[in-house]
């Protein structure tokens, strides 16, 4: 653990990183925030207790303490848009998902403090990532990174219409053996209660796109849920045990086909 994330360290090829989990706003910045931001509304609520199963498996965990309104660890340090022509969250965002705006009036982070927010608090998470990434392909010969997020399953600011609950992401094939993403669709059709889609409106972000290199041996899918499937959409944003019990199986399903997918690509 330190001031920013928390690692714990697994025994097989397999890292989940939760880069939205966060929920921490240092004290020094909660004056500029609009009152409402310090809710924070457009966490990646209870990923953690969701993917519990993850320790019995033996995985790699990153999650970060702070929230993306610091800070949005799955963008590129040079702040380019995730997805051109859309509506897009910058890498010190200035605006909820509704799209109003997330600070008070002239007091969003100006290029000083976006420098020095990334550098104390998105670097040191990325800097953990690529070290856990490289010891596991040290050890296995490959790596396979899920990059795990969570999202209200409507939001006009982002998208049109309603998600499918599971979307997956492999930033159209670039990032993953092609078989990794499909065998996880496939995973998913044998339950007929939650729809899926693969490099739909959310093909992966800046984690996925950036570490995923089937070439370098190292595979990354990114997978964003519908919050409907497991909690409650609007506050206060409780877990759903039914809800979560019903689909944690299938959640470690596809999990579980990834990884065995990505052995396979390796088996002689």
């Amino acid at each position: 653990m330190t001031s920013t994330h928390t690692l714990t360290q697994g025994h097989i090829p397999l890292l989940v990183s939760m880069p939205h989990v966060g929920t921490s706003i240092p004290d020094e910045l909660q004056s500029c925030y609009a009152s409402r931001a310090l809710g924070v509304e457009d966490t990646d609520w209870h990923l953690p207790r969701l993917y519990a199963f993850l320790q019995e498996m033996g995985a790699s965990v990153l999650v970060p303490h702070f929230s993306r309104y610091v800070i949005d660890l799955n963008r590129p340090p040079d702040d380019a848009p995730m997805y051109p022509g859309a509506s897009n969250t910058e890498l010190c965002p200035t605006r909820f998902f509704t799209g109003d705006p997330l600070y008070l009036g002239g007091q969003a982070p100006d290029a000083q403090e976006r420098v020095r927010r990334r550098t104390h608090f998105w670097q040191p998470y990325h800097d953990a990532l690529s070290a856990e990434l490289a010891r596991i392909k040290a050890e296995h010969g490959f790596a396979l990174l899920w990059d795990a997020h969570s999202i209200r399953s409507e939001i006009p600011w982002l998208f049109e219409g309603r998600l499918p609950d599971l979307n997956l992401g492999t930033a159209a094939g670039a990032s993953a053996d092609p078989r990794i993403g499909q065998s996880v669709l496939a995973t998913c059709s044998q339950s007929p209660h939650y729809s899926a889609v693969l490099n739909g409106r959310f093909k992966g972000g800046y984690i996925t796109r950036h570490y995923g290199q089937p070439a370098q041996n190292v595979h990354a899918i990114q997978l964003e849920m519908c919050q409907s499937a497991y909690m409650q959409e609007e506050a206060p944003f409780s877990y759903d045990e039914t809800k979560a019990l019903a689909v944690q199986p299938l959640l470690r399903k596809m999990v579980e086909s990834a990884l065995e997918t990505c052995v396979r690509c390796y088996e002689q």
